[in-house]
């Protein structure tokens, strides 16, 4: 496969597995896959009328690099406008694609020289609303609501929150003035109607409607926080338009067609785990590949597992499922002989290897678009629709009738706990609870991850607040059950992967083992106008996924790690290093 202008790249393959790419590869070419997507034509992914009508609503990020390069100015003076304004700090409220993208942005690329101080709220444990609010003066503080739907449950409960407390710090102004502090980031019509305020908010900025949540990146929820970051949103956008160009391509180098093509193949052919290698700089880029892999492939019972994080190993420590993908760019030539070895290792022992390499000039907004297609034309190979989300609802309402029985009664359900060794208390679905041996912590983690399938692969669930200190501890228990099991290991923070993973765990090939991570709240903090805080909140979500997860013979263990995060990762590592041992 010969080198694409887009970006330096080698794909490593078995002999085998290479003719079936590339016979795959040339039908995509002879049936026109790439000028077809560009008309719009569903037939790609569909022969039902009512999906593809579905599907040809969903593709407006394919224009989105180029319709956005005329509001650059636009969006550069509203920046401008809140810098003048004394602003120095702004918080992105949003769950899933309305998050993921500025956290990319914002931990990727340095900041210019007028940008404001920008972080990221996803997490309703009240400990991470906190700290949210804590991080900056609300008194300076700029805060970005952004929801596709409008009617996102944690996104809304975040600006209940956050309204109230600038009323209360302005409660001798008008609610005009209050409401300087908030901007909407949004769909037309219901979606606006259903986010309260928006009549008093600095700005509304509306998205195309025809552009899902995780395909968003390059519109309104991207580069609004890009534009306060200071970023260079002509170059940024350049490079999105310029990759766009390249994926018109109706020919094998084709950037986003040979690339999906090759990570649809390779799942069919039992390669279903996508291992991420990326460059430290760019390693939140990551979690947004995660998302849009997972939530676009993850349904009727196949997809790809994205595995975001894991520091790489000798092959002896990996299955036959794997293929890995490593994204640097060409001046990082410490970082690739760093990995170097390790990939060649891997390649030798038969693993499919990609490598993307990307020149000077070449950044971010291409590598958004080049993975919106490649995911796109994975769906048509594995013959999916890459833009529905069909098992997302399952765990929100689980939620929603937890939170009215707890309205009703006052608490949530009684949970039957298998063992207690503190500060743990474990938790198991039915198989576990009907055959309980009351055995150590140890004892009942070394029966729960036997249930780990040959093919499968474990998914670690924190329902606690980000940290730096907790993704070190979820990293070492990451590395821990790899090399114990073999297996592949995916960690996310909840209630965010709900809205990302959370498709592919219960649509996907049902092969996930999962290990829930919930803790108490040393402080809770209210949601203003309900009856539940956040700390209810978060509780009624990890309680709603576990049912789902329950409901699909998913096997699940549930690990209460006490008041204490820390000390409870600490007795969590240890008692998976004597359950492994």
């Amino acid at each position: 496969m010969s080198n694409t202008p887009a970006a330096a790249h080698e794909l490593r393959l078995p002999a085998d597995l290479r003719a079936q790419v590339d016979e795959t590869l040339g039908r995509s070419v002879s049936e026109g896959w790439v000028d077809r997507i560009w008309r719009r034509d569903a037939s790609v992914w569909t022969d039902d009328e009512r999906v593809a009508t579905s599907i040809e609503q969903r593709l407006g990020w394919l224009d989105a690099p180029v319709d956005f390069r005329d509001r650059v100015e636009v969006l550069q003076a509203f920046a401008e406008g809140v810098r003048a304004e004394g602003f120095d700090t702004a918080l992105v409220c949003g769950m899933g694609g309305s998050s993921m993208a500025p956290e990319v942005l914002a931990r990727a690329l340095p900041a210019g020289a007028a940008g404001l101080r920008l972080a990221v709220l996803d997490s309703t444990d009240p400990a991470a609303v906190h700290s949210a609010v804590a991080s900056g003066d609300p008194l300076s503080a700029l805060y970005l609501i952004a929801t596709k739907s409008g009617t996102t449950s944690e996104t809304l409960a975040f600006l209940a929150h956050l309204w109230q407390l600038e009323d209360e710090l302005h409660d001798d102004i008008p609610a005009q003035t209050l409401g300087q502090h908030f901007v909407a980031i949004t769909d037309p019509g219901r979606s606006l109607e259903h986010v309260p305020h928006t009549d008093l908010f600095r700005s509304v900025f509306l998205n195309p409607p025809d552009v899902g949540g995780r395909y968003s990146a390059l519109t309104n929820v991207g580069l609004v926080p890009a534009a306060l970051l200071d970023l260079d949103l002509h170059a940024l956008i350049d490079d999105a338009v310029l990759m766009a160009e390249r994926c018109r391509q109706p020919e094998e180098r084709n950037p986003g067609l040979w690339l999906g093509v090759a990570l649809g193949v390779l799942a069919r052919a039992g390669r279903d785990k996508l291992t991420l290698v990326i460059e430290p700089a760019w390693a939140s880029f990551g979690a947004w590949l995660e998302q849009l892999i997972a939530e676009s492939t993850g349904k009727r019972g196949v997809g790809i597992v994205p595995v975001d994080g894991e520091t790489l190993g000798s092959p002896d420590v990996y299955g036959d499922d794997r293929v890995f993908v490593r994204l640097s760019r060409a001046t990082n030539e410490a970082w690739q002989a760093e990995t170097g070895a390790s990939l060649d290792a891997l390649a030798d022992a038969g693993a499919p290897v990609i490598d993307l390499v990307l020149d000077e000039g070449e950044g971010l907004g291409g590598e958004f678009f080049r993975w919106q297609f490649a995911t796109a034309v994975c769906g048509a190979v594995l013959g999916i629709n890459p833009f529905d989300e069909p098992n997302v609802t399952e765990s929100k309402e689980n939620t929603g009738r937890l939170l009215d029985l707890y309205r009703q009664t006052g608490s949530l359900p009684t949970e039957e706990v298998l063992v207690e060794e503190p500060p743990l208390r474990l938790i198991g679905d039915a198989p576990l609870r009907l055959t309980v041996a009351h055995a150590t912590a140890a004892d009942e983690l070394r029966r729960h991850l036997a249930r780990v399938r040959p093919q499968g692969y474990l998914s670690v669930q924190a329902f606690v607040a980000p940290g730096a200190a907790r993704d070190a501890a979820l990293s070492d228990i990451q590395q821990l059950l790899r090399d114990g099991t073999g297996r592949p290991v995916t960690v996310g923070y909840g209630p965010r992967f709900l809205h990302s993973t959370g498709q592919l765990h219960k649509g996907g090939p049902p092969s996930g083992c999962f290990i829930q991570l919930v803790a108490d709240h040393a402080e809770d903090v209210p949601i203003p106008g309900r009856h539940e805080t956040f700390g209810m909140l978060i509780d009624a979500q990890a309680l709603g996924d576990f049912m789902a997860l329950e409901a699909h013979d998913l096997p699940v263990l549930r690990v209460h790690l006490g008041t204490d995060v820390g000390a409870g990762l600490a007795a969590l590592q240890a008692a998976l290093s004597q359950a492994l041992g």
